[in-house]
């Protein structure tokens, strides 16, 4: 009845956006699409970085074309989900995906900061979903997946501001799935626990660890016993992608060996 997601061809002239896919997860998630036959946009703030993986993709025989931007800016978003169907044509998976990470207690965070942490976790969310889904009601429907994280289902110390934002994105997923469930556009948030990407680093910067004592640290709290892979994350997001998960929308999937379980 379905293809199989992990066929060449699983996603053959669909056309993906990715928002901060010039590393970690987004990188990864961009390069899998197109592993898999769909067109994909590329967006990051760090052209180098974007330019090596277009040029990845295309070396591999897939498709990508790359916009350099600020998510936090609305008429960037604006402009990077019109780019992308003036590039392919059309708009049908949207990974919202950007994001920053921001430790510590609430007093040592600057107005500035908590400004920036609300704008690119969050507003860009807002912003690009607001864009797409025209485009997605006026060719019959499409898909959004939203980059939350287990700090929106559960609580860590020190990570009150970022929670907020992870958990807001959750009930946006929700309240946006109903109300588009009749324009035949699904939308779902992932939820990654501890995943093997610079910023996972991030927070452990002051323990003065090193890269090896930190996944080790990680892999005792974690149930099924090791930390986790973008390709984890690229993986699921692909299913939720894809017809197979047809008759899911509005849900927050935690991806993160058992942790929220508990």
């Amino acid at each position: 009845m379905y293809d199989n997601i992990f066929s060449t061809n699983a996603f053959l002239n669909k056309v993906v956006l990715v928002t901060g896919s010039t590393s970690g997860i987004g990188r990864e998630t961009a390069i899998a699409f197109a592993s898999h036959g769909a067109h994909v946009m590329i967006s990051g703030r760090d052209r180098s970085r974007g330019e090596d993986v277009m040029q990845k993709i295309i070396a591999s025989g897939g498709s990508a074309n790359l916009l350099i931007g600020d998510v936090s800016d609305s008429s960037f978003c604006k402009n990077l989900v019109d780019e992308t169907v003036k590039s392919f044509g059309k708009l049908d998976i949207l990974f919202n995906n950007a994001g920053i990470v921001m430790h510590g207690e609430i007093g040592v965070h600057s107005d500035d900061e908590w400004k920036n942490l609300i704008d690119i976790n969050l507003s860009s969310i807002f912003f690009l979903s607001r864009a797409a889904i025209g485009h997605m009601k006026n060719q019959g429907g499409g898909v959004i997946i939203n980059m939350s994280s287990e700090c929106g289902l559960i609580g860590y110390k020190n990570l009150a501001a970022y929670s907020a934002t992870k958990g807001a994105i959750i009930m946006f997923t929700k309240v946006l799935a109903l109300d588009h469930a009749s324009d035949n556009i699904r939308i779902n948030a992932v939820c990654p626990g501890d995943i093997d990407t610079p910023m996972m680093d991030m927070g452990w910067e002051n323990q003065n660890l090193s890269s090896e004592a930190i996944r080790d640290t990680l892999k005792k709290h974690i149930p099924i016993g090791r930390v986790g892979k973008s390709e984890d994350i690229a993986a699921t997001v692909m299913f939720l992608a894809s017809d197979l998960s047809g008759f899911i929308t509005g849900v927050a999937l935690p991806i993160d060996g058992g942790t929220t379980a508990r």
